[in-house]
């Protein structure tokens, strides 16, 4: 296999224009930010590569040779497309600072994100933001794949691969319709009572889901679902035509609840307490918009 001729270093190629434009080794050095011996070195380093002298050093300082000032003629030629494509890629680099990608389990991107998100645009105005929803294990699942820069869960376990950070604490309450014999007791209800009953309720793998298995598993009791649906909207719509009770976020419930198309119970022995938690990958650094995100995220939530 015949040998491969080196090939000029462009860094050192852009110094050599330099000294043909500043008329120095010193000044140029002082452009390119490195000393001036480091500067020399690269220079020499060029000259070897090219088998030519490009500087006459004999009268104590560097003057370009006529192989020199070919060199430099040549070297614009090559230089102008790399700074182009270093625009270029900068410019890239500023479109994606400017996207934020976000996947949000369905509370929090019901209920949350839109107010975060208008403190976003009052902060950020050029920030274009996309954002997929889903449970809790879709969210890791799109972290994962490096298809959101940011994500946002509500169950109680978050993977141990992916960073996390508490935003905001939450409660789940069992609600009912109006006109369910539950919302007139007077009496508590209790764990064993829920758990007897069958439930409308969030699809395996979402946070408020994991939050009520385990809630009752303390007590060694499990969940008999009635229906299980795969959005809040759907289970307050169920709740209340009269399909059972269900059990949500009391965030998504608030405004039903005070309006009176459902009621709100507490169960007197069982603990239903979460913690919102904000993910990303350790593998990758967060844009500037999530860092943003974050900052304003913990600004509401210490208001």
């Amino acid at each position: 296999m015949p040998l491969v001729e080196p090939v000029p270093d462009l860094r050192s190629l852009d110094m050599l224009c330099s000294v043909a434009e500043l008329g120095s080794i010193r000044q140029a050095a002082a452009r390119h930010g490195v000393s001036q011996p480091a500067a020399s070195v690269r220079l020499r380093t060029l000259e070897d590569v090219l088998g030519v002298e490009l500087l006459d050093r004999s009268r104590g300082r560097a003057e370009l040779t006529t192989a020199g000032i070919a060199v430099v003629q040549w070297a614009q030629e090559v230089l102008e497309p790399m700074r182009n494509l270093q625009a270029a890629a900068k410019a890239l680099e500023a479109v994606r600072q400017s996207q934020l990608r976000l996947v949000a389990s369905l509370t929090v991107a019901e209920y949350l994100v839109p107010g975060w998100l208008q403190r976003l645009r009052q902060s950020a105005p050029d920030a274009v933001v996309s954002l997929d929803m889903g449970n809790s294990a879709h969210v890791a699942e799109v972290i994962d794949a490096g298809r959101a820069d940011l994500g946002f869960v509500e169950g109680l376990h978050v993977p141990s691969h992916l960073t996390s950070r508490v935003i905001q604490s939450d409660d789940l309450v069992v609600v009912v319709s109006a006109s369910h014999p539950w919302a007139r007791r007077r009496r508590p209800l209790y764990a064993e009572e829920l758990a007897s009953t069958p439930v409308v309720v969030r699809e395996t793998g979402s946070g408020t889901r994991e939050v009520l298995e385990a809630g009752l598993g303390r007590h060694g009791l499990k969940v008999i679902p009635r229906v299980e649906l795969g959005s809040t909207t759907a289970i307050k719509a169920a709740v209340e035509s009269g399909a059972g009770p269900g059990v949500l976020s009391k965030l998504a419930v608030e405004v039903d609840v005070r309006e009176g198309r459902l009621v709100a119970l507490e169960v007197e022995d069982l603990v239903l307490h979460r913690s919102l938690r904000a993910v990303w990958s350790r593998s990758s650094a967060l844009t500037a918009n999530a860092r943003l995100l974050l900052r304003l995220i913990g600004d509401t939530a210490g208001a």
